[in-house]
């Protein structure tokens, strides 16, 4: 039976025990500059993090209210925590019991939780209003208590409307029983997110108005001219044709970027310049969190490789890389060992290069390093949407004679295959279906055909696990791939699964409308587990959007290629035109989310919920 936590007036006191708890500040962006710093018990010395931006121990009391920032030169109320946006790092220790009383102080009307992502718990501490539980009412508290069973680094942030968009998200930090696989001397929290003045209500309605409102990097004239000079005229004719069909521009990689939003790092602007501190020859673990609502991250720090640790708060075996991606919701532990100069960029640039966050690793505050210029824009092919040369990666990105591009399209296969509403829809096999038609090419659900929420369809999708991604290709540096993520532990469960579930991420761009297998969330039944159970889940993405999908209480056990276990991961990142599966133990039960972390397609109907039953 799952046990109810009960909700309490805001006035009643929590408990003292064991709480570190410190009231913040009204704080902006620049404020927090300083950063958020803590060495483990090898470090060579003791620094005190910022007071307030660090609370330790188990018991903890959190208020939710409403604050003034200026990141634009624009005061806007942010939606916080203790008053600090991000809100505070909390630290816990594997094995603990924590409790942690979140009361609203927001205005009357305004509903509130919080949701303590990858952090396995019951289901009525998720913090998923509608599901976990009914949400923390204006006045009133709510009284988490969960027994931690893992180590790591972590996240939290609200889970209802757009308060995560409004500043409601913090990093969790949990310490390890056992001491880690790794040294390090210095460690230092590198939260990113976006930020915009818009009202966060107003800006989903602008997304369901004027989806491409961002993209102002439509091809022109010249990109035709050069295209042909690249790639003949057949060729660049025939990839124009595709994308007109479509109505889709290969310009289009996010919803939104940094024409409306600004980039930060732990509440720092990039002319606020958080910095971190190191003393030359230690090595210093980043905590990269990727605590946007929209936004992919790619992350580097010229002059420095990277020794990622652990993915998603779960240690790997070390691969050294000078760039990664992240996207939302994912974190990374990384080693870097500073030497030879006094200051480093850290530099996380948007996946569609309009902007960027920016901070300094530093061997005392205000010092700089140069800031790199963006790389150049990519562009969608239709081999990135798994419709070039038949489904085969294209590194070069070129548009390939003899996929969808060309013979396919002159035939008018193409253009019905990508358009779940024409008359030529692939017809699928049931909601979840799994394998390829008689062709070879990609089955799909019989909810996508002739569906007006759905505008494409990939035909040949392949997992594509060694890709870097769009705009990280021989690009010069070393770059992480999901490939290069293995745990350094084997299969947990050990089983192999017992039964499959094929799920379609599917949209449609112009009307903003987003779902699993063209049934969005409103409509859509739950996904029922068995408890116990060994399962797989297989998703598609029909979409030219890259979609980061999270599923709650449970892990989520990534596979390669040729089905064996790679890496545990809690929120697996789904470029378009890919095919991926990964393993899941329904090992709790209750009602659980299943989302893309992409808040506003969460929003617009991405997201299913799950059932894990006693006998379902």
């Amino acid at each position: 039976m799952i046990h109810r936590s009960p909700r309490l007036p805001a006035h009643a006191p929590a408990s003292p025990s064991r709480r570190h708890f410190v009231q913040g500040l009204v704080l902006g962006g620049a404020a927090l500059a300083a950063g958020t710093l803590r060495l483990p018990a090898q470090a060579r010395e003791t620094t005190a993090a910022v007071p307030g931006t660090e609370l330790a121990g188990s018991d903890f009391r959190l208020d939710i209210g409403q604050s003034l920032v200026n990141f634009t030169g624009r005061p806007r109320q942010a939606i916080t925590i203790n008053h600090r946006l991000p809100a505070p790092v909390l630290r816990w220790r594997e094995g603990d019991t924590v409790t942690l009383r979140v009361a609203n102080h927001l205005p009357p009307g305004v509903t509130t939780s919080i949701h303590w992502h990858g952090i396995l718990l019951p289901s009525n501490m998720d913090g998923v209003p509608g599901m976990s539980f009914d949400g923390i009412a204006p006045g009133e508290a709510y009284l988490y208590r969960f027994t931690l069973k893992q180590s790591g680094t972590y996240w939290y942030h609200s889970h209802s409307l757009h308060q995560e968009q409004a500043g409601l998200y913090g990093a969790i930090i949990v310490d390890p029983r056992e001491p880690p696989p790794y040294h390090w001397d210095r460690e230092h929290v590198v939260l990113l997110s976006d930020w915009t003045d818009l009202d966060p209500a107003d800006l989903f309605a602008r997304l369901k108005k004027a989806p491409h409102h961002d993209n102002w990097y439509k091809p022109t004239v010249g990109d035709f001219l050069r295209d042909v000079r690249r790639d003949g005229l057949s060729a660049t004719l025939a990839d124009r044709r595709a994308w007109g069909q479509m109505r889709m521009t290969p310009s289009d990689l996010s919803d939104v970027n940094a024409h409306t939003y600004t980039y930060l790092m732990n509440g720092a602007t990039p002319s606020g310049n958080w910095t971190g501190a190191f003393r030359p020859g230690e090595k210093v673990l980043l905590r990269l969190v990727n605590a946007s609502a929209m936004t992919h991250f790619d992350v580097r720090i010229p002059g420095l490789k990277m020794t990622v640790v652990a993915a998603d708060g779960q240690y790997v075996h070390p691969v050294s890389v000078d760039e990664l991606r992240m996207g939302a919701a994912e974190t990374f532990d990384v080693i870097v060992e500073p030497s030879g100069q006094d200051a480093y960029t850290v530099f996380a640039q948007d996946m569609g290069r309009t902007g960027y966050a920016r901070g300094t690793l530093a061997v005392r505050a205000g010092l700089e390093a140069p800031i790199p210029a963006p790389d150049p824009r990519p562009r969608l092919t239709m081999d990135d949407m798994g419709h070039g040369g038949h489904g085969a990666h294209n590194p070069g990105g070129k548009a390939l004679e003899g996929g969808c591009g060309a013979a396919m399209m002159a035939e008018g296969g193409c253009g019905a295959a990508m358009h779940g509403s024409g008359a030529g829809a692939h017809d699928g096999h049931g909601a979840h279906a799994s394998g390829a038609d008689g062709a070879g090419m990609q089955s799909h659900p019989a909810s996508e055909a002739g569906n007006p929420l759905v505008d494409m369809q990939t035909m040949a999708p392949t997992p594509r696990l060694d890709d870097p991604g769009i705009g990280l290709r021989d690009n010069g540096r070393r770059v992480l791939a999901y490939a290069d993520l293995k745990s350094v532990f084997d299969d947990p469960d050990g089983r192999e699964p017992s039964r499959t579930v094929e799920l379609h991420l599917t949209g449609h761009m112009e009307k903003f409308a987003w779902s699993f297998d063209g049934i969005p969330f409103a409509s859509a039944e739950p996904l029922r587990l068995n408890y116990g159970e060994r399962m797989r889940i297989v998703l598609v993405n029909d979409t030219m959007m890259q979609h980061p999908i999270h599923l709650h209480g449970l892990w989520s056990d990534l596979e390669d290629e040729a089905g064996g276990f790679m890496v545990r991961k809690h929120t697996v990142d789904m470029p378009p035109g890919t095919k991926r599966s990964y393993r899941v133990r329904a090992d709790a039960l209750g009602r659980w989310a299943y989302h893309c972390h992409l808040l506003y397609h969460m929003d617009a109907g991405m997201m299913r919920e799950v059932r894990v039953e006693e006998g379902a």
